[in-house]
């Protein structure tokens, strides 16, 4: 027994078992619990303590914030009327430190505003920055961990296994993570953009597309032939190694599946990417080199995208302050990865961190291929050759952003599931909590060949809401039957179309300051929050600035 253990000891150390761990399992306690390091997470601890109560942040990443810290820096914010409480506070807290001159290194204030940003990114009536440097959003995170004495607890990592979560006549009453520590709380958060805490619980969720016939749904399921946005092949390619071959096979990146009948739901998940911050300052740059595995050949279909006479390569370099960018996908083949993410939400973590990586080489490649190789157009390869990683990004992972964007994962089955219509502003939805207003937005899917024989993309959707909207407070309530103490802000009760609204970072701030309030609420009351009276719910979140309805955001 004793040599087993000093084996188990040994390949602890290794790594070969990280769920075990060799240090002595300690017990942290706190009011609410919140698990995730994402923005939603902070603003959710920021709210517990200030209705007087004690959290912790159980954060499986070292840097807090997720994406509005991790690359996307030109905020999605739809009608910002609506964006309201902490969320509003994070964006004025951004505004304040680019009215600091020594936040202009690479820049000056004025030049940036000449180039005709100043009227997307600042707002004076209400004082707040909507675009800015991942590093100033961390900072802002980081302040509010300093100035509210959050307890945070970085890389500590879920145990998924079944005796990860602890619950007792239907609630969770503690949760372990690999290093073997144990978290005990009243009320639980789960904040990541996984919902992994809230698929241990026992919580119903979805992944992929569903029917349109499930929830009465036009833009929902498969979407051939449906082009809202750039993202397709506006010209015919050939899919095929050698063109027009049907024998030579297939070139990389393609699926020989077929799409599936429109509006029929699959697993299949709109596709991730990673926000690069670029600069194109020669002082503040590194240039890409080619990176492990790189084959120029997966990268053929772009260059025969250029064939044809595309030239929008550009389009989606959004200019942010210092001579960066935030730099998302835009056209046929591009950052995103099409349907290289599939298994990713159910995944382990091991598996994970090899999605995750592949996305990082693939992207990587791209950037080496359309600044090298002889098949770009001279006009894009110069242009291509000023921008390169920032030194002052991510300095501790060589300018990549740590946070890979996670579109979607999984989505809870809850209380209340905001559909199509409801994230249109064609409902009223019940006992609101906050509220959007970006498109229905859903990148593609997948890449397949025609009928005719070519490429084509599917899956990208952006369709304007006729009206900002709310979203309902049993949108983030797991059914009571499956988890009576459990919040869910990010991994909401959605649809995937209605997702693709919901998704943006000021809504998962707000939806995680509201969580948290509802958490407080329900202890004070000692109730479950499926049970909390929704006015004194209400109370709190209009004292807090929170923005429930387009009729009364309007007048404040």
């Amino acid at each position: 027994m004793k040599k087993l253990r000093s084996l188990v000891y040994l390949f602890v150390l290794m790594g070969i078992f990280p769920q075990y761990s060799f240090y002595p399992t300690k017990i942290y306690q706190a009011d609410v619990i919140i698990y995730g390091g994402t923005s939603s997470a902070v603003t959710a601890a920021v709210q517990v303590v200030k209705m007087g109560k004690t959290a912790i942040i159980v954060s499986p990443d070292k840097h807090l914030g997720g994406l509005s810290s991790g690359g996307l820096g030109f905020t999605d914010t739809g009608n910002k009327q609506v964006i309201g409480g902490l969320s509003r506070e994070f964006y004025h807290r951004l505004y304040q430190h680019y009215q600091k001159s020594e936040s202009w290194q690479w820049q000056k204030r004025e030049e940036y505003g000449n180039k005709g940003q100043g009227t997307p990114a600042l707002d004076g009536a209400n004082r707040t920055m909507w675009i800015f440097e991942p590093h100033a959003a961390e900072q802002v995170f980081e302040d509010f961990v300093k100035e509210n004495k959050l307890v945070v607890y970085r890389n500590e990592w879920l145990d998924r296994s079944d005796k990860g979560v602890t619950k007792k006549a239907g609630k969770i009453t503690s949760f372990r993570t690999l290093s073997g520590n144990v978290y005990e709380g009243k009320m639980f958060i789960d904040a990541t953009y996984e919902g992994d805490l809230m698929a241990a619980a026992g919580v119903s969720y979805h992944v992929g597309r569903e029917a349109n016939s499930v929830y009465g749904e036009k833009w929902n399921g498969v979407q051939v032939g449906v082009f809202q946005h750039g993202h397709y092949f506006k010209k015919p390619v050939s899919p095929y190694k050698v063109e027009n071959d049907p024998k030579s096979g297939l070139l990389p990146e393609i699926s020989a599946e077929q799409p599936g009948e429109n509006g029929s739901g699959d697993n299949k998940l709109q596709a991730y990417c990673f926000r690069m911050c670029l600069s194109n300052h020669p002082d503040n740059r590194v240039f890409f080199t080619k990176p492990e595995g790189y084959n120029p050949d997966r990268y053929e279909l772009v260059a025969r995208v250029f064939a044809t006479g595309w030239r929008e390569t550009f389009d989606k370099y959004d200019p942010i302050p210092n001579r960066k960018t935030d730099t998302n996908n835009h056209g046929p083949f591009s950052t995103d990865y099409i349907g290289k993410n599939y298994d990713y939400p159910e995944a382990s973590y091991e598996r994970r961190k090899a999605i995750i990586k592949e996305h990082e080489l693939y992207q990587k490649g791209l950037m080496y291929f359309l600044q090298n190789d002889p098949r770009v157009p001279a006009d894009v390869q110069d242009k291509m050759k000023q921008w390169g990683l920032p030194k002052d990004e991510f300095k501790d992972n060589g300018g990549w952003p740590h946070q890979l964007y996670i579109r979607e994962a999984r989505r809870m089955k809850g209380v209340f599931v905001m559909t199509e219509a409801d994230a249109l502003g064609k409902t009223n939805v019940p006992q609101p909590i906050g509220m959007g207003s970006y498109s229905l937005d859903s990148h593609n899917a997948q890449r397949f060949v025609t009928k005719e024989g070519y490429v084509q993309n599917e899956g990208d959707i952006g369709v304007h809401p006729d009206k900002p909207y709310s979203i309902a407070y049993g949108a983030i309530l797991p059914k009571e039957t499956e988890c009576a103490n459990l919040l869910v802000p990010v991994c909401v009760s959605s649809s995937h179309i209605a997702y693709g609204s919901i998704r943006m970072e000021p809504v998962f701030m707000i939806l995680g300051q509201s969580a948290a309030a509802a958490a407080v609420l329900s202890i004070e009351n000692n109730v479950s929050p499926q049970k909390l009276p929704y006015e004194k719910l209400r109370q709190v979140l209009e004292k807090e600035n929170q923005r429930l309805e387009w009729e009364t955001s309007q007048r404040k």
